[in-house]
Formats: C-alpha cells, sequence, structure tokens
C-alpha cells in the first residue's frame, strides 16, 4: 500500500511565496473584474441594455424630456427661428430672444425676471393668432429645423418601449402644440406640454397655470399615470436637466441623458443609468433652459386641460 501513497495528495505547509502568489492571483482577479464592469459601463452608455424594458409590460410607460435630451437645442429656439422666417416678430425681439437664450446657456440658472420677460415676449407673438395656423407652421418648422437635431441614441431608447408595447410620452415645458407635433413625427404616444390659453381658437396671451417646468413636470407625469393605470415603479423617465429631478425621482428607472453637471453629480450618488450622446461634449455646460421659461405658444388639448385642471 505504501507504494500507492503517490496517488494521495500531500499537504504542503503553505510559504510565504505561495500566500504571496495566491493573494496577487486574487488581486488581479479583482482588478480585472472592475476593468471589465468599467467596461460594460461605458459599452453602456452607447447601447442601450436589452434587458429592459419588459416587454409586454402595459403598466409601464416612458416620459421623455424633450430639450437636449431628444432634441439638441430648445424647441421653442427652433420654433421661435421659424417664426422669425415667416415675419411674425423683428430683428429687435430676435435679438433679444437670442440674449434670454446666451443667458440661460451661459449663467446655467433660471432667473425670475429673464423668465418672466421670456414668458411675455412669447406671448406676445402669438397673441391673436389662431392655434390651427401656429399648428400649421409648427409642422413645416419641424421639416426646417427641427427633423435633422433628434439624438439617434434617444430615438433608440424610446422605440425600444414602443416595440415593448407601452406607451411614451414627450413632457416639455414646450409649447403643447409643438411637442405633439414632434411626437407624432417620431411615432410617440403624445406628449405633456405648456398651456396657453384660446378663446374660439385664438390665443389670448395668457398661460392655463405656469409653465410644465421643474415640479409640475413630475405633478403631470403623476396625473397621467393615475388616468392611464400605470405603475411609476415600473416606468422610466428620461432628461438632461437637474431642472427635472422631481420627474426623476418619481420613476422606477430614471435616466440621465447628456446631463448637466449638476444631474450627472446627482445620477452618479444614485447609481442612476447615464447615456451620453454629445459627442466630446461630455459634462457640457446646461443646455438652453429659457424653454422652460418661454415655454408659453400653447393652446389647449383636452389632455393637458384635463391634466392642468386635476392638479388644481
Amino acid at each position: 500500500m505504501a507504494a500507492l501513497g503517490w496517488l494521495s495528495p500531500r499537504r504542503r505547509p503553505a510559504t510565504a511565496r505561495s500566500v504571496l502568489a495566491g493573494e496577487a492571483a486574487a488581486e488581479a482577479a479583482r482588478k480585472t473584474s472592475r476593468q471589465l464592469e468599467l467596461l460594460d459601463r461605458a459599452r453602456g452608455e452607447a447601447e442601450p441594455r436589452v434587458e429592459f424594458p419588459v416587454r409586454g409590460d402595459v403598466r409601464a410607460a416612458a416620459f421623455f424630456d424633450l430639450d437636449n435630451t431628444v432634441m439638441q437645442g430648445a424647441a421653442l429656439f427652433h420654433f421661435g427661428r421659424g417664426l422669425y422666417k415667416r415675419k411674425f416678430f423683428q430683428r429687435r425681439e430676435l435679438a433679444r430672444f437670442a440674449w434670454q437664450q446666451t443667458w440661460f446657456r451661459l449663467a446655467g440658472v433660471e432667473d425670475p425676471e429673464h423668465m418672466q420677460d421670456a414668458r411675455e415676449s412669447a406671448l406676445s407673438i402669438v397673441k391673436g393668432h389662431r392655434v390651427s395656423e401656429l399648428m400649421t407652421i409648427g409642422e413645416e418648422i419641424y421639416d426646417e429645423y427641427m427633423a435633422g437635431r433628434i439624438w439617434p441614441g434617444t430615438r433608440a431608447l424610446a422605440q425600444a418601449h414602443l416595440d415593448a408595447g407601452q406607451k411614451v410620452w414627450l413632457v416639455t415645458a414646450a409649447p403643447v402644440e409643438t411637442a405633439t407635433i414632434i411626437a407624432r413625427r417620431l411615432g410617440l404616444t403624445g406628449a405633456l406640454g405648456t398651456v396657453a390659453e384660446s378663446v374660439d381658437g385664438v390665443y389670448t396671451g395668457r398661460l392655463v397655470g405656469e409653465p410644465l417646468h421643474g415640479p409640475a413636470k413630475a405633478e403631470a407625469v403623476r396625473a397621467l399615470a393615475a388616468a392611464e393605470g400605470l405603475d411609476l415603479d415600473r416606468c422610466a423617465a428620461y432628461s438632461d436637466s437637474h431642472n427635472d429631478i422631481p420627474m426623476l425621482s418619481l420613476v422606477g428607472h430614471p435616466y440621465a441623458i447628456n446631463p448637466d453637471t449638476k444631474l450627472r453629480r446627482y445620477a452618479k450618488e444614485r447609481e442612476w443609468r447615464l447615456r451620453d450622446y454629445r459627442t466630446g461634449r461630455k459634462a457640457a455646460k446646461v443646455g438652453i433652459p429659457a424653454a422652460a421659461g418661454v415655454g408659453a405658444l400653447a393652446g389647449g388639448t383636452a389632455a393637458a386641460v384635463a391634466l392642468h385642471r386635476r392638479r388644481r
């Protein structure tokens, strides 16, 4: 039997060198694992993962901010360019409007006086015009200035929800008519936007309530979810701005898309998912939050008015 002793493994005492080798191997494995995890995350920012959204989950939906999330720049700014081209206002007003956009972009804050000034400017432009006229012009302006500014990456995220059988809504401080046009052109379900008062189909120059901005977006999403029978814990929301943290915090799947500095920091602290489609412009300045201040070119739709009444 002694001859068979070589078949039995012998216990050898661990030497200092073997312990060192084992520790080194373990550390190398952990390091490699971390590197692979970081690589997966980096790839995830360029390509949406396939495990979400869940196909067939009809109690889930997706809510997308518009400016700098779905589309490069502010929708209202592009809309203003189209109105100026059609001589709705003069060069002096265009320069004033451009200054307001520049202020919001560089300062990164929403000064109440500037916001009030921007709202009044926008409302004065459309006062007395028919809602149907602005809708027709909006279709033309989309083709001229907006269609080529849609972020393909964000568009793919929205399409993933649609393909899973879920509804997808734009939620924006931009005019509800403009937002509705964009949603329809992208094949989305619909849009929540700022509502301006109209009587007999003509704009009065006054808002219904306030711009759909910040906490108001969260209230609109909450009201729509209740009306649609959605479970917000199963829903997703996408935005570039820290101003939309109330909306993002409302859902179970928040995404920071092309995030501003504050939102990027906030999202990383809470391990929210990040996507950045801006080539060479990671952690860029705040986009153009002026749209929140001048989202006033809206008219009423039944759904939007209903939501406003529910909030009151």
